[in-house]
């Protein structure tokens, strides 16, 4: 986890999912066919396409990489450029920017959707608001935030703050790429003929 870059794979899979989009028909929302995504790895390089023609300026702060269930995608800080106004959950125009592309590649999928809050391990100096509220108050915005840019709340299963328990830089506990933002899509994997 130490050197990710959004231009590098990062692991294989071998999973394979057909996507659906949700479009508006009058009052009725109905389920048409998409084009698909089958893979995490295709989808995955279109959205490192997005990033690169949409945020070239701080594509640096979006990573992406594929693990076993599908694709994360993680707005970092970095020294001089936060994702968030300090200590707040309010987002700042450069996180904007990069939910609303993050917002518009996985709208047309059906696949779910878990976001989790994370910050770096410097503490707060008040005894009822730690971390813990911070990076749970963080995800909670992205998700607000997505829902805005068109993605359908019913996908979303898991909203969480981790705190700085699950550090991007290990051996840094306060570097500033540990606050972060994971937004993780999941391609269920379909289940293997007995044998």
């Amino acid at each position: 986890f130490r050197h990710f870059s959004i231009f590098k794979e990062a692991g294989q899979s071998f999973l394979e999912k057909s996507g659906e989009v949700f479009q508006e028909s009058g009052e009725a929302a109905r389920k048409v066919p998409y084009e698909r995504y089958g893979t995490p790895e295709e989808f995955s390089n279109k959205l490192k396409q997005s990033i690169e023609e949409k945020l070239s300026d701080i594509k640096d702060q979006v990573l992406v990489d594929i693990f076993e269930g599908g694709v994360r995608i993680q707005l970092v800080d970095k020294e001089g450029k936060s994702m968030f106004d300090l200590g707040s959950s309010k987002p700042t125009s450069e996180a904007l920017r990069i939910l609303e592309v993050i917002g518009e590649n996985i709208k047309p999928l059906s696949n779910p959707v878990a976001i989790e809050g994370h910050t770096d391990s410097l503490a707060y100096k008040s005894a009822d608001y730690s971390n813990w509220e911070l990076s749970t108050e963080r995800a909670l915005t992205a998700r607000k935030e997505l829902e805005k840019f068109g993605l359908d709340p019913s996908r979303i299963t898991r909203v969480a703050g981790y705190a700085d328990k699950v550090p991007l830089i290990a051996d840094n506990p306060r570097d500033p790429r540990n606050r972060r933002i994971s937004i993780i899509l999941l391609f269920p994997q379909k289940s293997k003929a007995p044998g």
